[in-house]
């Protein structure tokens, strides 16, 4: 029997999240805004994260054991798509600093599991990272399969006794580069050998000797967000820093790849679409609202289709994730990409429901199609999701 209904406990998650992205987020997302282009948004927006570490947000998925909330993934799929409905940049950082700890849940030892997850867990703010694509290696290149050494990643880890060593850079594109406490970098631990045998994963506190963040990136959209360049120049970290063991990175990334990545991109379609009915049924042309021509409304009712069929696909992959169902790497790639497409063509119609207003700052629509079209980009782009899709396809 399939019911689509949320427990007492989920409805209680949907509403702290709605009542927090409304009095706390609101206001900081809105000065960033406004402010001009290279400003330090990160002073503004720091004190959000503070408070969501107060309230056990940003360890949401870790344990209760180890001092953490102890939520399920479709609980964090719903949290995440109320944060993104009022602010798409903020649920990211957000939603990257929740998730990372499962690469630990998923591959860590006991050891591993007893050293770091506490320590995420003392009631400080710590903001993960992780650091996956290369400057001259796109980020597809993580599913790189061809046996030739010489394609794919060329980060390099470097065993030396009971440490390895790090060298090589990362995009200008690594969510939470420059703010973050922590990274999870992916490095080869093995140049001549094929990528995806050596590709492997390493926990790197921030302030290790040789981690160099570069100058942020400045993005057409998510202004609350933060993107930077990382250089690794001999970078040590103890053995016991390599997450799952020499090799095991894409297992790793293709298990938490299902834990609602879609959900964000459900919000911030959710907040186009409903700003577009408010605006359309208060906006009067021909001496009625805008909702009442029927071109208006034909296209809302598409918008709402839409929000709909994305939020269930998401909510479907993450049940698959739960139930480690066979099909949940597949699941939720397309969730993904389907919850990217969708939020992109509402957003464009939010824009065209506005006309002239939608592509003004004063309102809201243009935002959030900024917003929306960094999605496409973002956790690997629609068209390789694609890719991946059709070489698992029943």
């Amino acid at each position: 029997m399939i019911d689509f209904t949320l427990t007492e406990d989920q409805e209680l998650i949907r509403r702290t999240a709605r009542d927090f992205a409304e009095n706390e987020i609101r206001p900081v997302a809105e000065r960033v805004d406004a402010m001009a282009e290279g400003g330090d948004t990160w002073a503004i927006v720091r004190p959000v994260f503070e408070q969501a570490a107060e309230l056990g947000f940003t360890t949401f998925y870790i344990p209760e054991p180890f001092g953490g909330s102890g939520r399920s993934p479709m609980d964090g799929a719903i949290f995440i798509e109320e944060i993104a409905a009022v602010d798409i940049g903020i649920a990211m950082t957000l939603g990257a600093t929740m998730g990372y700890p499962m690469f630990i849940l998923a591959a860590g030892t006991d050891e591993q599991k007893q050293q770091f997850l506490p320590a995420l867990c003392d009631g400080e703010l710590h903001i993960l990272a992780g650091a996956q694509s290369e400057p001259d290696v796109a980020g597809s290149e993580l599913f790189c399969t061809d046996a030739d050494p010489a394609l794919g990643m060329r980060t390099r880890a470097r065993r030396d006794g009971d440490e390895y060593v790090l060298n090589g850079s990362k995009s200008a594109f690594i969510t939470n580069a420059g703010i973050a406490d922590h990274y999870f970098i992916v490095a080869r631990t093995d140049l001549a050998r094929p990528q995806a045998d050596t590709l492997s994963l390493f926990y790197v506190p921030a302030g290790t000797p040789g981690l160099h963040v570069g100058r942020r990136t400045h993005m057409l959209g998510m202004k609350t967000g933060h993107h930077a360049e990382l250089r690794l120049e001999d970078v040590r970290v103890p053995a016991l820093n390599l997450i799952g063991g020499e090799g095991a990175a894409l297992g790793i990334l293709s298990t938490v790849l299902g834990q609602g990545l879609g959900a964000p991109f459900v919000g911030l379609a959710r907040a186009a679409y409903r700003y577009a009915l408010d605006y359309a049924r208060q906006r009067r042309s021909w001496g009625k609202p805008l909702i009442e021509h029927q071109a208006i409304a034909l296209m809302l009712a598409d918008m709402e289709m839409h929000v709909r069929a994305a939020r269930l696909l998401t909510w479907d992959s993450v049940h698959a994730a739960e139930r480690f169902d066979p099909s949940m790497t597949l699941k939720a790639m397309a969730a993904k990409a389907y919850a990217v497409d969708v939020a992109i063509r509402t957003t464009q119609n939010a824009v065209k429901v506005l006309g002239a207003y939608g592509v003004s700052r004063e309102y809201k629509a243009a935002k959030y199609l900024c917003d929306a079209m960094m999605g496409y980009a973002l956790d690997f782009t629609g068209d390789l999701l694609r890719i991946r899709m059709a070489a698992q396809l029943p």
